[in-house]
Formats: C-alpha cells, structure tokens, sequence
C-alpha cells in the first residue's frame, strides 16, 4: 500500500477517533464506508492512544487480511477499551486523547540482527508459541540502539531478552505513521 495523501491520513484519524468515541459514549461502532479508496485495502494496523504525552493504550494487527479502515476503527477501541495494562477509557479522557495511527508495511524476515534499522524497522520476535511486536517509531522515541531493540520486543515476547541470539526469528516491517497531532508526530518510517 502506497503512502496516505493527507486527505486520506485526515480521514483514517477521524474513521479511529470516531470509532472509539462510539464505543465509549454509547457500546456500539458503526461501520461506515470510507470515502477514499485506498482505505478499503487491506493493510495491517496499530492504533496508539497517547494521554500528556504518555502511553494510555496501543493496539493493533499485523496480518493485512481486512480493509484499513475496519481494522483502524477495531484497533481504536480496541486500544481504549482493551490493552490490558491500562484502565478503558473513560468519557471524560477522550477530548484529551492524542491518537496516532501505523499502518504497516510488509512482514519480512532478515538474515541477520544487523539488518535492523533503527528509525526505519519495526520488529517482530518470534520463539516457538511466543512472539512480541514493537513499531518502528518505539526505538526512535525511547532512543534504542538495534541491540536494546532487540532485547525489549524479546521482552515483550516473553522471552529472555537475549533469545534473539538464540534461534529466535526476527523479522521487520516499516510503518508510515499518522497523527491526530503533527506537531507530536515523529516522521513516518
């Protein structure tokens, strides 16, 4: 999938926003077609809720096998409503919510942690039933070098941090990233 054009960025962040604010304020989302067309295809997804600059919640999917804009708007509830390492969110948060939208690039395996590029790659560990998933843009906020990449999407995995040099797969993906914010946007990888 090709790079959103601001108009269809503008209309994903409202089609997230929307969906969240249904779901909060009255227990059901409609779905409504988008007006842009590139928002049927089918793309992976992660919906980031951002509270005074801090994580409140952070969803997604990484398999395209659902239209961008279905798989925005479960994500966004999805990330209010449903990360298990917050509270959902409540009526009066929403209006102070910062929302940013990944949709993602293709999966790809690499035949060397070198590979990783930090600022550009997203990964995804994998080891035997556990695997973890961190976006591109968390290196570049938390100011990781490729190794302490590595090691916390092993984490996140539920691995030993070290797995990855111990026969764990490693594959990346790029992420173009779209915010209700631009002036808090870091630069879609």
């Amino acid at each position: 999938m090709r790079s959103l054009k601001p108009d269809e960025a503008e209309e994903l962040l409202v089609i997230a926003r929307d969906a969240l604010y249904q779901q909060v304020l009255s227990t059901s989302v409609r779905y409504e077609f988008p007006v842009h067309a590139i928002l049927l295809e089918p793309a992976g997804a992660f919906v980031t809720l951002k509270k005074d600059g801090l994580l409140r919640g952070c969803m997604g999917r990484l398999l395209p096998n659902e239209p961008l804009f279905r798989v925005v708007s479960d994500c966004a509830v999805a990330a209010g409503l449903r990360d298990p390492r917050f509270e959902p969110v409540t009526a009066d948060e929403l209006g102070l919510l910062h929302i940013d939208v990944s949709v993602l690039g293709e999966l790809q395996a690499i035949q060397s942690p070198d590979d990783v590029e930090i600022g550009k790659h997203g990964l995804v560990i994998r080891k035997g039933i556990f695997h973890g998933l961190l976006l591109p843009q968390v290196a570049t906020e938390m100011r990781l070098d490729r190794e302490r990449f590595l090691e916390l999407t092993c984490r996140k995995a539920g691995l030993p941090s070290d797995a990855w040099k111990d026969g764990a797969v490693i594959e990346v993906f790029t992420a173009d990233v779209y915010c209700s914010n631009p002036d808090q946007c870091h630069a879609s990888a």
